[in-house]
């Protein structure tokens, strides 16, 4: 599996992103880590293939992206939708948010990561 899942040629790319996470992940993160949500385990910078995912679920198959301003151009948006259907292809499931998303209504995004889990299988969320 690992010339899919985090494979070591990215290690370094992920720990740089990591370490630079912009706001809106940095707030989406304080509410996925720890298993907070429906006792998931969720990873951050997780990369799949030649793509980097900005939070990763692997026992559910569940991707989590927060898209910011450099996402909104035609060519960028083209390029999010091949990155999606390459990594929906592993059977992954995919959630996009925007950072006014996240900012504005976390409480909302969160929700639809836990409902997305549990229609993967999970149980009860343990909150």
């Amino acid at each position: 599996m690992t010339e899919v899942f985090n494979r070591v040629e990215v290690k370094e790319t992920r720990r740089a992103l990591r370490s630079e996470m912009p706001q809106a992940e940095v707030l989406v993160w304080a509410r996925l880590r720890r298993k907070q949500v429906l006792g998931c385990r969720f990873r951050r910078q997780y990369s799949v293939g030649a793509y980097v995912l900005d939070f990763y679920c692997p026992a559910i198959k569940l991707a989590v992206e927060i898209d910011g301003d450099s996402h909104l151009g035609e060519e960028a948006q083209a390029n999010d939708r091949e990155r999606q259907t390459s990594i929906e292809a592993l059977g992954i499931r995919f959630l996009r948010f925007t950072n006014g998303e996240v900012f504005n209504k976390l409480d909302g995004v969160i929700d639809t990561v836990r409902e997305a889990a549990m229609g993967c299988g999970m149980g009860h969320d343990p909150l």
